[in-house]
């Protein structure tokens, strides 16, 4: 038992020591007034939420300028910012201070806003992750279950955009990994307050929104313990009333809450921003749909296309909700809306790579590969933000860490570092994988180098953005037929609430019998 809390504690050591080594580098907007970047934005939305009454939080006053990083996150989000406004006056009220504190960037408030983060950090997502491989039923071994705990804390990704970049999607990551949790060990009303809670804290966990929909729904139907409408009724009144309590300060005033949704969804903004790994945006080297359509048909466009790719998906959940079929569906919905929903950002593949990362240990070589790529469609916005070595340095640890922890299978003869001794099989598939798998990581490494090294044409100064946006979108693009392949195809074991509710349908059965 000792033994076991000590590797716990090095995995947690881990995990925060990287995200902190993450930290010391730059950030989104550091030293670029008048606007800076993502740390000034979270930075004033301490200073707006913590001076001013809350009915002008999202609202454009003479206190509050919605075109200097107005508000545009959910209730959750903004009062998180109260709070770590809150704690910002007490260690130095300048900080926050409305209107003279915009673009305060010295060396002790930097301390305090990467602070924050690895605090959220270890609060909701690294406690989630950790718990979530501790009680899977597919690792039998507590070593197994700790060294996948790792490999998914130290994914690039999430820890080079919240503790490089500076977000906090560990705290909306971290509250659908608990949702997730929940359902699997039979707890539907709790994972439905934790998702709840992620979609109140970032409207992108959206793209979360439709399976975990349909696994409610479609479970609550087939359900034998209890009665399905109850069951179902049970479920909306409590996500009800998580939104209610949410929403409590701005549900007193109409126009209020309007404005609110406003800010939340800001249509006019467009159909992406900068280059995305998307379709809309991988089209737009050939066909200007900003220029052919107007935005209203724009967003017809994206609305019908993100619905009708999301079916397939979609009703295998509703018909056969299973917890395995949810997280495979999870993976689905965030990639078909990541690649053809309206105003996407390159951070929000982050978003398809937490479900990816709950199956890491299911299949890691595929998983692995869609990870890496994920980082490298976000490569031009490091770039910018001048974290390439951090970019290096956490994805070759992330590489090596995979390969030498994860079976690979047949294929890790192929990978260096995987430390296996086997003979290369005789069937060609495993060979197949890894020819696909070095050519997409050459490619990666080649636009990745040009990047740095090749100065584009001047008529073309978005040359490598829009490569990197492109060879990415084709990536995704086929990850998604294998991600709806796995889910379509896959005939898994019951998850613990199944198995609780087929025992209890036997148990009550022989009591009639008797």
């Amino acid at each position: 038992m000792e033994g076991g809390l000590m590797h716990l504690f090095l995995v947690v050591l881990g995990a925060t020591l990287l995200r902190w080594c993450v930290s010391l580098n730059s950030y989104s907007g550091a030293q670029t007034p008048p606007v800076y970047g993502d740390y000034e934005a979270q930075r004033h939305w301490m200073e707006i939420t913590y001076n001013l009454p809350i009915t002008e939080w999202y609202v454009n006053t003479t206190n509050n300028d919605l075109l200097y990083w107005g508000l545009d996150y959910p209730p959750l989000t903004a009062y998180h910012s109260w709070l770590c406004g809150a704690v910002a006056s007490v260690v130095n009220s300048t900080w926050v201070s409305l209107w003279d504190s915009r673009g305060t960037e010295s060396y002790t408030h930097k301390l305090f806003m990467r602070s924050t983060v690895i605090v959220a950090d270890l609060l909701v997502y690294i406690p989630a992750v950790i718990v979530y491989f501790t009680l899977t039923r597919k690792l039998t071994s507590t070593r197994d279950r700790l060294l996948t705990s790792l490999v998914v804390l130290l994914y690039p990704g999430i820890v080079l955009i919240d503790h490089g970049h500076f977000q906090y999607n560990c705290i909306s990551l971290g509250f659908t990994v608990w949702a997730v949790i929940a359902l699997e060990w039979g707890h539907d009303l709790l994972g439905s307050v934790a998702f709840c809670l992620a979609l109140n804290y970032k409207q992108m966990e959206l793209y979360h929104a439709m399976p975990f929909f349909c696994y409610l729904l479609g479970s609550s139907f087939r359900t034998k313990t209890e009665n399905r409408f109850f069951k179902l009724a049970k479920i909306g009144l409590v996500v009800i009333m998580t939104f209610a309590l949410c929403w409590l300060p701005f549900l007193y005033d109409k126009d209020l809450a309007l404005q609110l949704l406003q800010r939340l969804f800001p249509f006019a903004r467009g159909i992406y921003e900068d280059k995305v790994a998307n379709v809309w945006c991988s089209l737009a080297v050939v066909i200007k749909l900003k220029q052919l359509l107007s935005l209203d048909s724009v967003i017809r466009l994206c609305l019908c296309t993100t619905l009708a790719a999301l079916l397939p998906s979609s009703l295998d959940l509703l018909l056969r909700p299973t917890v395995e079929r949810l997280k495979l569906a999870l993976v689905n919905s965030s990639l078909v809306f990541f690649l053809f929903s309206f105003q996407v950002h390159e951070k929000s593949i982050l978003i398809a790579t937490l479900p990816v990362c709950l199956l890491l240990h299911e299949r890691p070589f595929e998983c692995m590969w869609f990870l890496l790529v994920a980082t490298l469609s976000m490569f031009p916005l490091l770039i910018k933000d001048g974290l390439v070595l951090p970019y290096i340095g956490t994805t070759l640890l992330f590489y090596t860490l995979m390969v030498s922890s994860l079976d690979m299978g047949p294929v890790a003869i192929y990978l260096p570092g995987s430390g296996t001794t086997e003979s290369p099989s005789k069937q060609w598939t495993p060979s197949l994988k890894a020819v696909m798998f070095w050519s997409s990581m050459l490619g990666c490494v080649g636009l990745s180098v040009a990047s740095l090294t090749i100065m584009p044409p001047t008529s073309l100064p978005d040359l490598f953005p829009v490569l990197i946006s492109v060879y990415s979108c084709g990536h995704f693009l086929l990850f998604t037929i294998y991600f709806h392949w796995w889910q379509l195809s896959c005939d898994v074991e019951p998850s613990k609430s199944e198995v609780k509710s087929r025992t209890t349908q036997k148990s009550n059965t022989k009591k009639k019998r008797l």
